[in-house]
């Protein structure tokens, strides 16, 4: 039953979000925005105590592609949703196009005086700048691509190798354990690390037969290119996995534009919204599945940071102080449950 509680409470804190302008730092105020909904079925809101307190500031990179688009919609829709309901918090989000800016943004922070972090860095190369805000009794929230060390209240990350676990488990059941794939990864980071070396394990358990694997930097440009480059060298491919939607849209441009017709899979993931339209209508004979990858982790870690601050626990959990470090679920999507994925309201960026 706490179990039951934990995992509802998790997703009550995930609230939506807008749209950062993509500037390389902006602090924004927002209004609350609208509902995120789930199909045709309108997504259900937090309702937290009307008692929160304090100010928190938001610091990730700017949108520059499809995945972080997505990230900053879900940021600006959870500090719409508390804004509304609790006037006492007040959010600076910034967002930034380099690692030196993002570090640069978050001591700005600091010198504003903010009561809590929630960092979604753009790499473990910020582990310094994190520490010091950590250290200096700020209660902070890290995300996804983390930090070299413990400084942080609450991390909170997606599951990396059951992500690329279940995709590569799925390829290799579609292809009866037989097969030939490629891979295109994303940017090198301990993320890309977890995902490339899981498939690979994987792939060698269902003898699956990995080609090559080369990174597409999490870009539909440069999978667009990596995967010319496949489609020149290996004249039999069965499936591409890519573990990100962005690459796997460049990837399906370059094997429709070379006239080939033997591979069977395209995987991707991440539940673009794009990519799950196509497996709910059944439109892409190449697309038939994903793994979730959600970019409203960040409206959950956005709650974490209002919750610790204000210090207050899930219901029905025992413990004074919420979990230092939280893995969130990946989950196959396919026809049968793609439409309770789909957000009709979430914004893409090409």
């Amino acid at each position: 039953m706490k179990k039951i509680l934990f995992l509802a409470l998790l997703v009550v804190l995930v609230a939506g979000v807008a749209f950062l302008a993509g500037c390389a730092k902006k602090e924004v105020p927002v209004a609350a925005a609208p509902v995120a909904v789930a199909a045709d079925t309108e997504a259900s809101e937090i309702t937290p105590a009307k008692n929160y307190s304090g100010k928190i500031g938001i610091s990730l990179p700017t949108a520059t592609h499809g995945y972080m688009g997505r990230v900053n919609w879900w940021v600006q829709k959870a500090v719409g949703d508390w804004e509304a309901s609790n006037p006492d918090l007040e959010f600076l989000v910034v967002a930034a196009d380099s690692v030196t800016k993002q570090a640069a943004d978050i001591e700005d922070l600091m010198i504003k005086e903010i009561d809590a972090l929630v960092c979604f860095p753009f790499d473990s190369s910020l582990t310094s700048v994190i520490e010091k805000v950590y250290n200096s009794g700020v209660y902070t929230v890290v995300l996804d691509r983390g930090a070299t060390k413990p400084v942080y209240d609450v991390y909170l990350s997606n599951d990396d190798e059951g992500y690329t676990r279940k995709g590569t488990q799925w390829i290799a059941e579609q292809l009866g354990n037989k097969g030939k794939i490629v891979i295109i990864e994303g940017i090198p980071c301990e993320i890309n690390t977890i995902r490339v070396d899981t498939i690979k394990a994987t792939a060698a358990k269902y003898n699956l037969e990995v080609l090559d694997s080369q990174p597409g930097m999490w870009n539909p440009e440069k999978a667009l290119a990596v995967m010319e480059n496949y489609l020149q060298k290996y004249p039999e491919i069965d499936a591409v996995y890519t573990a990100d939607d962005d690459m796997m849209k460049g990837a399906l441009q370059a094997y429709k534009e070379s006239g080939r017709d033997d591979i069977k899979i395209f995987l991707g993931g991440g539940a673009d919204k794009e990519v799950l339209k196509w497996i709910m209508d059944d439109s892409n004979p190449l697309v038939k599945a994903n793994v979730t990858y959600p970019p409203d982790a960040i409206a959950t870690g956005i709650g974490l940071a209002v919750m610790g601050l204000n210090n207050q626990v899930f219901e029905g959990f025992y413990q004074k102080k919420l979990p230092i470090r939280i893995i969130l679920a990946a989950e196959l999507v396919t026809k049968e449950n793609a439409e309770q994925y789909y957000v009709a309201d979430e914004l893409n960026f090409k």
